[in-house]
């Protein structure tokens, strides 16, 4: 019942994420006014509002003008629903992980958001990185026992060399590498740690480079294409706070 309870959950928090999705770069309130067609402007009314099972019902369309509705729409709710699903497998039902399911709603956003306009919103790096900090000092470090070592002074850490580490490749990439991207990692750093912010690095550069690589073969892409760097960087963040232990342990033979 717990795993229902949290999915269903996820899923109206990632419908929410929609919201946030679309209007955070358009520096629209999230607020208000309440959710409305783009395209007719005809207010969502809440029973065509229920995530996923609305999408279904109307077939993908909207109920007064027909346009049809982006399949990401479901799709952010239905991640969000499995975000938190692996962060109660993992950790259990604790005060640090909800903090956790906080932050994997908050990569999302970041993912999407840069995909469509590359920008990552210091609106939720910059709280996020001061909310990590305090996660690490009062939650993260018991409950959790990642093999991490996350305490207030690895959260501080992880937060400095994060923003240090890609400031200085932001430096010698000559604009290669966003702000946006140094106050994530600033904000990741606090999360997980020095160890966090080397392994997501990591798999955030490798996933990266094979979709780079995949681009300009079936793509077309040009080698100086710009590719947004937030969604690898939120992937090898959640693996890393999923699976940093066993990962960190096979690497080091232990």
């Amino acid at each position: 019942m717990i795993y229902i309870a949290v999915f269903l959950f996820g899923l109206v928090v990632g419908s929410f994420l929609n919201v946030c999705i679309y209007r955070l770069p358009r520096e629209i309130s999230i607020v208000r006014p309440s959710s409305a067609c783009p395209v007719c402007k005809e207010p969502i009314r809440p029973w065509d509002n229920i995530p996923i099972l609305s999408y279904l019902i109307l077939g993908g369309k909207c109920r007064h003008c027909r346009t049809r509705i982006p399949l990401r729409y479901p799709l952010v709710e239905f991640l969000n629903g499995l975000a938190w699903l692996a962060v109660l497998w993992r950790y259990g039902l604790t005060p640090g992980s909800l903090l956790l399911m906080v932050f994997f709603s908050a990569f999302i956003v970041i993912t999407f958001i840069d995909l469509d306009f590359q920008i990552i919103p210091d609106l939720i790096t910059l709280p996020g990185a001061v909310i990590a900090l305090l996660g690490g000092i009062l939650l993260l470090d018991d409950p959790f026992n990642r093999g991490l070592s996350l305490g207030w002074q690895d959260s501080l850490i992880g937060a400095a060399l994060g923003f240090g580490l890609f400031y200085l490749i932001a430096l010698l990439s000559r604009g290669g590498m966003g702000g946006g991207d140094i106050k994530m990692m600033a904000m990741v750093g606090a999360l997980t740690g020095w160890k966090g912010v080397l392994l997501t690095t990591f798999i955030g550069s490798l996933t990266g480079s094979i979709i780079g690589i995949f681009l300009v073969i079936f793509r077309g892409k040009g080698r100086k294409s710009k590719v947004p760097f937030g969604p690898f960087l939120a992937l090898g963040t959640v693996v890393t706070i999923l699976f940093g232990q066993e990962i960190l342990r096979l690497y080091l033979g232990g």
